[in-house]
């Protein structure tokens, strides 16, 4: 790889040690990605008393610990991922949240899941701006300044704002089936959700100026997979959406995740990355495909026709959510989750090679497991694949995954060379 950007992993003392091999958070360019914070206090190393509120608190203590030993604020975060095992308690989970962001607030998904590490009740993630960026002694534009935007062509909610920009990338809230001009469920099953989902995110992007064919990257969460055939029927009426995209038949890096529950008993919510050309001022105005999107497939790992492998803008690669097939065959791995971990990362290191990548690269993993308690397992086949415990990471249970497998992996990688004409 060429290019100055350095990953650089942190970890702080008054945030807590990470239960399994991985960084607390990890910077790269101009974004800070944290590790999800679980409610555990930093001096015992346990959950804290209470119910979910105190450990929503604790959740954020611990966001905000990190944070501050970067001195940067909680302002500075751009995306929050909030995960329940129980949907009723996100209304709990706000009135705390709102004490952390009492004017600007960040985008936002909010699920429950079937578990969570530590029998914990909620679990919190932030990604977080970082406007010195990450090349050794020579600050990167530290007056970047973030850009938020709402639209009342989407629903607009009090707790998050629809769309955040900073540097090279837009992050867009997580939209669930709700018309903006009624503020209701559209009627109808999951196809009318879906494509009122897809209509939001495209209310939102081209509120920005962005076509939806800029999205690098989509996540997926559906009540029941087994509605993910009538989804992915209205997900290709959008993708591609352009005539260069389709010329090519791009379609963004995607991840499918079986949830407990959304909110409004939504049965699909999509989440959305997008490139962000132009960048955030004082960043030098270009073209807005100035700087290209880069698409990439290999036949080394598994191929799915609704999404490409590994996506890449700027100083970032996003791959797709790995399964634990072998690519010759097209089938599941022998053997139990230890066996997919390890498939799920050789297709995912797979794809990293393919583009001129190492693991050493890798900034965040994110993990669904069918069983909590297979992680002690999970772990014996990552830490072959990241003995530094370097990226950040996120590991949520579900109740079912894509092809009845045990786990499913998806990572965020850095792009030091940044994509063409080179991100300053």
């Amino acid at each position: 790889m060429s290019g100055d950007n350095a990953v650089l992993a942190r970890n702080t003392e008054t945030a807590p040690k990470s239960i399994g091999p991985y960084s607390q958070f990890v910077a790269f360019s101009h974004y800070n990605n944290l590790s999800a914070q679980l409610p555990i206090d930093p001096k015992s190393g346990k959950i804290v008393a209470g119910g979910v509120k105190e450990q929503a608190a604790q959740c954020l203590n611990n966001i905000k610990a990190i944070v501050d030993s970067i001195d940067h604020s909680m302002s500075d975060i751009v995306r929050i991922t909030v995960f329940v095992t129980d949907i009723e308690d996100v209304d709990a989970v706000d009135e705390v949240y709102k004490t952390f962001f009492p004017t600007y607030v960040p985008t936002r998904t909010t699920v429950a899941v079937a578990a969570l590490p530590m029998d914990a009740l909620v679990q919190i993630e932030a990604l977080v701006s970082h406007g010195e960026g990450t090349i050794p002694k020579a600050p990167q534009a530290g007056d970047l300044i973030k850009l938020t935007n709402n639209t009342d062509n989407a629903p607009i909610s009090s707790l998050s704002t629809q769309t955040v920009a900073f540097s090279h990338y837009n992050n867009i809230s997580a939209q669930i089936g709700v018309d903006p001009a009624s503020g209701k469920m559209v009627p109808g099953g999951v196809k009318e959700q879906a494509g009122q989902c897809l209509k939001n995110i495209k209310a939102i992007v081209e509120s920005i100026d962005v076509p939806l064919d800029d999205i690098v990257r989509m996540t997926v969460f559906v009540k029941n997979l087994s509605d993910v055939d009538a989804v992915d029927e209205v997900y290709k009426t959008y993708f591609p959406d352009t005539g260069i995209a389709r010329a090519v038949g791009y379609f963004p890096a995607r991840t499918i995740v079986q949830v407990a529950n959304l909110p409004m008993y939504a049965l699909v919510q999509m989440e959305a990355v997008v490139s962000h050309g132009d960048g955030t001022p004082p960043q030098a105005v270009e073209d807005r495909h100035g700087l290209i999107i880069e698409a990439n497939n290999t036949d080394n790992a598994p191929k799915n026709s609704l999404s490409t492998q590994t996506v890449a803008f700027s100083h970032y690669n996003h791959i797709s959510a790995q399964l634990g097939i072998d690519p010759g065959s097209g089938k599941m791995v022998a053997g139990g989750v230890k066996e997919q971990t390890g498939q799920c990362l050789k297709n995912i290191k797979a794809i990293i090679e393919s583009i001129d990548h190492a693991m050493e690269d890798v900034v965040k993993i994110n993990i669904a497991v069918k069983n909590i308690a297979d992680m002690g397992a999970v772990d014996e086949a990552y830490t072959t694949f990241f003995p530094g415990g370097v990226p950040a990471r996120r590991t949520v249970g579900v109740s079912a995954i894509p092809m009845n497998a045990l786990v499913q992996i998806d990572a965020v990688v850095s792009n030091s060379e940044g994509t063409p004409p080179k991100a300053s």
